[in-house]
């Protein structure tokens, strides 16, 4: 009889490092109002994560209401926050890509500037705030 040799150390490494991450879906009902944003990081924390800092030192200048602060010891958060500064959720960056972070940012509303030092279209200045009733149909969230 001959058993099956157990999966190396290694796959069941990747294994459970893809089980454990998931993608952050958000919650429109409690997005309602969100009118900015601000990455709160350590810098020390970036160092270890280079997705996270490609998107804090690379992406964040190109994006309009979104900010960076940092904080020590943080782990890196996108904080989003209501018209008056009222924080309406914080999402955890640490086991995103780039890229998550990128499309998540997207998704939430906020424009993307081809360069720093591009104007906001008059459309955009208040982005990603919507009007009531102006918000995008995410039923099949």
């Amino acid at each position: 009889m001959h058993l099956p040799l157990p999966p190396p150390p290694l796959l069941l490494l990747l294994a459970a490092v893809a089980a454990a991450t998931t993608t952050f879906r958000p919650d429109w009902n409690r997005l309602q109002g969100l009118a900015r944003a601000r990455v709160e990081t350590c810098g020390g924390q970036l160092n270890r994560l280079k997705e996270v800092k490609a998107f804090v030192t690379q992406d964040i200048p190109l994006y309009h209401n979104l900010v960076m602060k940092h904080l020590p010891g943080a782990d890196p958060e996108l904080v989003l926050l209501g018209h008056r500064f009222e924080e309406l959720e914080r999402i955890p960056l640490s086991d995103m890509t780039r890229e998550e972070i990128n499309a998540l940012v997207q998704e939430l509303g906020f424009y993307r500037k081809a360069s720093p030092d591009e104007p906001v279209p008059p459309e955009y200045l208040r982005a990603p705030a919507r009007p009531a009733g102006d918000a995008p149909d995410h039923s099949d969230l």
